[in-house]
C-alpha cells in the first residue's frame, strides 16, 4: 500500500520546493491519511527507518501537526490551535507543516476561520490540506492552494498492491471492478466471489423486481455498481472473442455474452457509471437499481434487432 501511495505525483513534488499551501485530493477516503503522512515525510526528507519518520507516522513529530484525530472533524478550536502555533518557530527543523484531513468535512464557517493565515503565512509554515472532493472545499481556500489531484490508478497497480497485502488471495477481478480505488478494491475482495455472482443474476433479467427489492443498505451500492460494471467488460470482451481478458472466465459471463452484444454491453457500461453518479445524489439504491435494469433490457432488445 505504502508503494502505491509513493508511485503518486503529490508525493514526488513534496520532496521539492513546494507552494505554502498544497490542497490534495484523492478519491480513496480510507487512506487519505496515510497519503498525507506519506507527503509529510517527503517534505521533511524523513528517510524509511528514521527517528522523523517514525513520529511523522505515531503523529508525534513536533514540527508536523497533523489534525484533526484519526476519524475526528475539524473543529473551530483546532482552526485557533493552528493559528496560535503558526506563530511560533519550528522546533527541530527549519520548517514547519500542519497536515489538516479530511477537509471536505469541515463546515464552512470553520474552513473560513483559516482563510487569513493561509492567506499570510508566516515565513517557515507550510500547508497540507486532504479532501476526497474538491468542490466541498471553499473557493476562497482553493484559490490560495497549490492544487494536487490524485487520479484513480490504474488496474494493475491494483492488482500488485493487493497481491502484496494478500499474498493467498486471487486479485485480479477485485482490481478490475474497485475503479481505481484501492479501499474499493479491498471491500470487493471481502465480499469474494458472491458479489460478482449476484452481478451476473443482475445482468440476466431474472426475477428482476425481487431482485432489486432486496437491495436497500445505500453503503452496498458502490460496490455493488463496480461488480455490474466488471462483471459486463468481461462480458464485452467475451462476446467479442476476447476472453483473454477478462477477469473472471466463468459459465455465467460466457451465457450473458449470448445475450448481450457488444453494442448492447458498452452502452450498459455508460449506464452503469450513469446509476452510480446519481447514487452520490442521494438516490433510492432499490430503485436506481431497477431503473438500471430496465434501460439494461432496452438497450438487449434494441442490440438484438440490429444484429437480426
Amino acid at each position: 500500500m505504502i508503494g502505491l501511495l509513493r508511485s503518486t505525483r503529490v508525493y514526488r513534488s513534496m520532496r521539492g520546493d513546494v507552494s505554502h499551501t498544497t490542497l490534495v485530493t484523492f478519491p480513496d477516503e480510507k487512506y487519505l491519511r496515510a497519503l498525507l503522512k506519506e507527503c509529510a515525510k517527503a517534505f521533511f526528507h524523513a528517510e524509511d527507518g528514521s527517528r522523523e519518520a517514525k513520529l511523522i507516522a505515531e503523529e508525534h513529530f513536533s514540527d508536523c501537526i497533523i489534525l484533526p484525530e484519526a476519524g475526528g472533524k475539524l473543529t473551530a478550536e483546532m482552526c485557533a490551535r493552528v493559528i496560535d502555533e503558526s506563530a511560533l518557530l519550528p522546533v527541530e527543523s527549519e520548517k514547519k507543516l500542519f497536515v489538516l484531513d479530511g477537509f471536505h468535512t469541515a463546515p464552512a464557517l470553520v474552513q473560513n476561520k483559516l482563510l487569513k493565515v493561509l492567506e499570510e503565512p508566516p515565513e517557515r509554515v507550510y500547508f497540507l490540506i486532504g479532501t476526497v472532493n474538491e468542490h466541498a472545499v471553499l473557493p476562497t481556500v482553493r484559490s490560495r492552494a497549490q492544487k494536487e489531484y490524485v487520479p484513480p490508478f490504474p488496474e494493475e497497480q491494483i492488482a500488485q498492491a493487493l497481491s502484496r497485502m494478500y499474498p493467498a488471495r486471487e486479485v485480479r477481478a477485485a482490481a478490475a471492478a474497485c475503479g481505481g480505488v484501492l479501499s474499493v478494491a479491498e471491500a470487493l475482495l471481502a465480499e469474494g466471489e458472491d458479489i460478482f455472482l449476484r452481478a451476473e443474476q443482475f445482468l440476466s433479467g431474472e426475477d428482476t423486481e425481487r431482485f432489486c427489492r432486496a437491495l436497500s443498505d445505500k453503503k452496498d451500492a458502490d460496490l455493488f455498481f463496480s461488480s455490474v460494471r466488471m462483471v459486463l467488460r468481461d462480458v464485452m470482451f467475451t462476446a467479442q472473442g476476447l476472453e483473454k481478458y477478462a477477469a473472471r472466465k466463468t459459465a455465467g459471463v460466457w451465457k450473458l455474452s449470448g445475450m448481450y452484444t457488444v453494442g448492447a454491453a458498452n452502452a450498459g457500461l455508460t449506464l452503469v457509471g450513469r446509476a452510480q453518479r446519481e447514487m452520490t445524489f442521494n438516490a433510492n439504491f432499490s430503485q436506481c437499481a431497477l431503473n438500471l435494469a430496465i434501460q439494461l433490457k432496452k438497450e438487449r432488445d434494441k442490440w438484438q434487432k440490429l444484429s437480426s
